[in-house]
């Protein structure tokens, strides 16, 4: 489950993700009442067993039932996992095409859900940019991160490393050179570090990812440079991503 709207005085418009069809929208009728058929399957990003009903004629499916096969109420109480479970349902909403298969993206969101709900502290924040990194790499939207965008040169050349920088509306990353022969004064570092998690991150599933030391702060920088590729992409700012920025700031 993606999201939900109003509509009329008891009913819900709801979005939701599906393994086989993409994201779908369908009207839940009488979701709002207090005995409602759907239950807590509509909560946010609720993994569920949906039945709908679709006329080829009509853009909503009619929604009967759902059956909760795992629901995410116990993160809500943690407050960063509960900002998570934000960001995921917001960037699902924004970059999801609709009516368009995906089963990775969805196998990604089950990953980072389940890893969610066994992570000690810091989870939050590995999650978060684990999730930002492959949805923009499963969207076809995930620039190379070793080599400049505008030279060409080779940013982790082992015997000399460049640094790489980014700014808001350009995809990449640029060299240190190109950065003041193009005057990209506003522009942020994304360090070899944060380079390097990010490359291990493409490699392993999250499951498998070492979960020491993880915090706000740590790769805040990588986090930024993702969440700028999604906006670019999308055209929308991200409100949640606000609240993980500001949070990290102020570590």
């Amino acid at each position: 489950m993606l999201r939900t709207y109003p509509l009329q005085e008891a009913d819900l418009v709801v979005s939701f993700f599906t393994r086989d069809l993409g994201k779908l929208r369908g009207v839940a009728k009488r979701a709002r009442r207090p005995k409602s058929p759907f239950g807590a399957g509509l909560e946010r990003l609720s993994h569920v067993r949906m039945a709908y009903f679709q006329r080829e004629t009509r853009e909503l499916v009619s929604l009967d039932s759902c059956e909760l096969i795992h629901s995410q109420f116990d993160l809500v109480s943690e407050y960063w996992s509960g900002v998570a479970l934000d960001y995921f349902a917001e960037v699902g909403e924004l970059m999801l095409p609709a009516a368009e298969p995906s089963e990775k993206f969805f196998r990604l969101m089950l990953a980072v859900l389940e890893y969610l709900r066994s992570a000690s502290e810091g989870g939050a924040w590995l999650a978060v940019t684990y999730f930002s990194l492959w949805a923009l790499r499963l969207s076809g939207w995930l620039p190379e991160l070793d080599v400049c965008l505008n030279c060409g040169s080779f940013l982790n050349d082992p015997e000399s490393p460049e640094r790489g920088f980014f700014s808001r509306g350009r995809t990449g990353l640029i060299c240190g050179d190109c950065r003041r022969t193009l005057g990209a004064g506003n522009s942020w570092e994304l360090g070899a570090d944060s380079r390097a998690a990010a490359g291990e991150m493409l490699r392993m599933p999250v499951s498998q990812l070492a979960r020491a030391n993880w915090g706000r702060t740590t790769a805040a920088d990588l986090r930024r440079f993702l969440v700028q590729q999604i906006e670019s992409h999308t055209e929308r700012r991200l409100v949640t991503a606000r609240l993980l920025e500001e949070d990290a700031a102020g570590a």
